[in-house]
């Protein structure tokens, strides 16, 4: 049972004058540090913004494929190599001859490299290096790698560093999602995430632009003018951002979360905690220095490992159709440029209703409505015969997916303790590139059989969406911090 003796009681202080139990009940960190950054403050904001800055570039660089390798159904092998202008890697080294695994190969490489990065960096903001500098690293070495595309002599170079890309952008999105959160409280989660996944938006509507602008220029400068800016913000993330102070609590690092904290929390709350954070009863991991302590909690617990699994398999239904049809606007026969336009543009509105689900619905039911929504439209896409039919279909069981894909990310966040958050969050995502990495076979087996790609996409998700009945509800919920004190929570939770 939970120690019911308040942190702060009937204690008098000549700067600080009289506070009692009403004023301060703290009983977690997570409590505590609600306590101390509550409401949300114009440098919590600002934080959050340049952290969620991130996600611009990671959209741009998860969908530039859709502009540099884009193959225009009227170009042949003869104009492929005759062609003066070279606005893709098809035009300038005649790919329209060759199969479409060779065509393929580029996306299906950046995405396996997501799908090794993760696993490579899974532990890592957990253990040693932090939210903060896991993000620079991952940032860094996607961009470096997206500037070296832009120097690639042949389909062969491209593709490897494409996937040397991908390693290193898959630990972005969630390492600055769970950095961003963790610096807010509760009430301001939703919010935090939303503006993360919004901010990747126009990072792909930024793409859609410049990609337009340079149409007639090389492919060549679409990476150099994505990748620069990148690597001048790991600069400024470097500088300017700071660790999450949850997880320096963690790893005994008291003196530099208060001084973090210190600058968040009015000077009242900060000195209060600094005098009394001795009594505090906040609980550290026996095993913060073991690499993989993270992974290992969470397979060595079977509850932690049931949930994640459960996780895992909605990230791969949702990310199978969100990504599918974002790679796959080419193949809808509008203006490229457009298309992406419009599909990042709906992408929009789905963070507000988003933003309003998670702080009005739970969390399990809006899950289960809106990917049992978005595959039945998908599969009654594939096989209506009017073209604008088709594509209102196809837009609205988008338009579901994205509402599913924010609410599963901030949901995950919530299922599990400080202690394995992003290791867990990370391997949610994993399952998301790998519902991806079956997507370029889908389009490109979908240009022949036509009812293929959306039948197989509502299916899937139809029945990883069913997954959700099975995993506990959050909303409302303070974040855990070990793992052993989530299991008392959960405990209580199901023998009140």
């Amino acid at each position: 049972m939970v120690n019911s003796t308040p942190l702060l009681s009937e204690t008098e202080s000549p700067e600080l004058g009289v506070l009692n139990e009403d004023e301060v009940d703290l009983q977690t960190l997570d409590e505590m540090i609600e306590w101390c950054v509550e409401g949300f403050g114009w440098r919590q904001f600002l934080q959050a913004l340049l952290v969620s800055l991130a996600w611009f570039f990671d959209g741009q660089q998860a969908c530039i494929s859709d502009f540099s390798d884009y193959s225009d159904a009227e170009t042949t092998c003869d104009s492929a190599r005759n062609g003066t202008v070279y606005n893709s890697i098809v035009t300038e080294w005649g790919l329209e001859c060759a199969s479409s695994f060779i065509t393929g190969l580029p996306t299906s490489c950046f995405y396996l490299g997501c799908l090794i990065g993760g696993f490579a960096f899974a532990t890592l903001a957990d253990s040693s290096l932090g939210r903060k500098n896991l993000l620079i690293l991952s940032c860094s070495i996607m961009s470096l790698a997206a500037l070296a595309t832009s120097f690639s002599p042949n389909v062969w170079v491209y593709s490897a560093l494409r996937l040397i890309s991908g390693f290193g952008r898959a630990s972005i999105g969630t390492s600055a999602l769970v950095l961003s959160t963790e610096m807010v409280g509760k009430k301001s989660r939703g919010l935090i995430g939303m503006i993360g996944l919004f901010i990747g938006t126009l990072g792909l509507l930024a793409l859609s632009a410049i990609a337009y602008l340079l149409r007639d220029a090389s492919w060549r400068y679409l990476y150099v003018s994505t990748s620069a800016p990148a690597i001048l913000y790991c600069l400024l993330i470097f500088f300017y951002v700071r660790e999450s102070p949850k997880w320096l609590f963690m790893q005994g690092r008291e003196d530099e979360a208060m001084a973090i904290l210190g600058n968040i929390a009015s000077p009242t709350k900060h000195c209060t905690l600094k005098s009394y954070l001795s009594s505090f009863p906040h609980k550290q991991e026996t095993t913060k220095f073991d690499l993989y302590s993270s992974i290992k909690d969470l397979f060595r617990r079977r509850w932690a490992l049931t949930r994640l699994a459960k996780v895992m398999t909605l990230g791969f239904g949702i990310g199978m159709m969100y990504y599918g049809m974002l790679l796959g606007v080419g193949n809808l026969g509008f203006n490229i440029y457009l298309s992406v336009t419009f599909n990042a543009l709906l992408i929009i509105p789905s963070y507000f209703m988003s933003y309003f689900l998670l702080n009005g619905w739970n969390r399990k039911s809006t899950l289960l409505g809106f990917t049992m929504v978005s595959g039945v439209l998908s599969v009654a896409c594939a096989f209506v015969g009017s073209e604008s039919v088709e594509i209102g279909l196809e837009l609205a069981s988008f338009f579901c997916t994205c509402v599913a894909y924010n609410v599963l990310v901030i949901y995950t966040i919530e299922l599990f303790p400080t202690s394995v958050r992003n290791s867990a969050t990370s391997m949610m995502r994993q399952a998301i590139t790998l519902g991806v990495l079956f997507d370029p076979t889908l389009i490109s087996a979908g240009r022949e059989i036509p009812h293929l790609t959306y039948s197989v996409f509502g299916i899937a998700i139809i029945f990883c969406g069913f997954v959700v009945l099975f995993l506990p509800e959050t909303r409302g919920t303070t974040l855990s911090d070990t793992m052993d004190e989530q299991e008392q929570r959960d405990f209580a939770v199901n023998n009140p």
